[in-house]
């Protein structure tokens, strides 16, 4: 069986960068301190002629202006380091102080204390969470999800989670609530495809993870894991709830649109296989950035399978062609072929098995 690798080094990069910004913090709040200091020394220590001419009210009213200046001073300092606060937290545009802000999302969002005090490794103090900074574009929908009953059943809302997805609300913060359970079922396995997986298989060499993209209820994952070959399904939940259905036939979901980076590591699959999620709304500088990302995630010598890519247009069908051309990938099968769809009409479909080349 094979595992997968997710790529964990943005988290540390991103403590990292905590830790730097919280330097900066420091040096702002110590330069504050100095500032507000000699402000006060002055004001104090500063004895004009008129004082000895026993002004005192004038006096008084100077004394006043620059204390009036020192806490202008505080106050605007203060509000630099909130800004600073929130730029490190990463989600300087959602404004927590706004009335219909779900408690929740409050306290997901805020910082917490390490528990042991400052980490010896990485200098940080605090944890801090992260949330999609497209989320503020849809903060009613965003505190909506937000919620629920702490410790109890979470809502059945997964339509206005996946609504918060494709909106660019990724990822979605995390809940304290109970997710309900599906019952497992019995599936029936579909007629085969126009490959035989087999006979894919064969091209390669030592396939044992693979990645399917817009795999569905997960019935190619099921029918390579009966060849010992471990797939982890990308799919949302369009009209149904595909990922708990996966999972609940012992499978590997994987709950993201793709508009997201995959989070694996370089190199690290033997196939990938893709049918019409390779669709990205027939815009071909989407589909550009996600065959690249494709690539990355793909060892040299890997399998990339378009299994019944439906071409609406000729000129679709070119694109795609030019941009796998481009990758400079082996062409192991190509067929072009038609079929008759429910209404009659005919539709042309593309399906391929591409060999991923070793580049230097």
């Amino acid at each position: 069986m094979g595992s997968v690798s997710l790529k964990i080094g943005e988290g540390t990069a991103r403590f990292k960068r905590v830790s730097v910004c919280s330097s900066a913090v420091n040096l702002l709040m110590l330069f504050s301190v100095i500032t507000t200091n000699l402000f006060a020394w002055y004001a104090f220590s500063y004895h004009p002629k008129t004082l000895h001419n026993h002004h005192y009210p004038e006096n008084i009213s100077l004394i006043s202006e620059r204390v009036s200046l020192i806490l202008r001073e505080i106050e605007s300092s203060q509000k630099k380091l909130a800004q600073m606060e929130k730029q490190i937290l990463g989600y300087e545009s959602i404004d927590l102080s706004r009335p219909n802000i779900a408690n929740e999302l409050k306290e997901f969002l805020n910082s917490h204390q390490l528990p042991l005090g400052k980490d010896s490794r990485t200098g940080i103090t605090e944890m801090v969470a992260s949330v999609g900074h497209s989320c503020e574009k849809s903060a009613d929908l965003l505190s909506q999800y937000m919620s629920y009953k702490v410790n109890g059943l979470c809502p059945d809302d997964w339509s206005l989670g996946q609504k918060l997805i494709l909106q660019g609300c990724e990822p979605l913060p995390r809940r304290r609530c109970f997710a309900k359970t599906l019952p497992k079922k019995y599936v029936k396995a579909r007629s085969k495809n126009d490959f035989l997986i087999d006979d894919v298989l064969a091209m390669g060499s030592g396939t044992r993870i693979g990645f399917d993209i817009g795999g569905g209820s997960g019935t190619f994952a099921a029918r390579m894991a009966e060849r010992n070959v471990t797939v982890v399904t990308a799919t949302l939940n369009i009209d149904a709830p595909f990922n708990e259905f996966i999972a609940s036939r012992g499978l590997f979901p994987l709950y993201l649109s793709l508009d997201q980076r995959f989070p694996f590591y370089d190199n690290v699959y033997d196939l990938v296989h893709a049918a019409n999620g390779l669709d990205v709304g027939g815009r071909p500088e989407k589909l550009e950035f996600l065959m690249f990302d494709i690539d990355r995630i793909l060892r040299a010598g890997g399998l990339l399978w378009l299994d019944n890519f439906y071409c609406s247009t000729d000129d679709k069908k070119r694109a795609l062609t030019r941009l796998i051309e481009r990758f400079g990938y082996k062409k192991l099968k190509w067929v072009v072929g038609e079929r008759v769809n429910g209404s009659g009409k005919s539709e042309v479909y593309l399906s391929a098995v591409l060999q991923k080349p070793v580049r230097v």
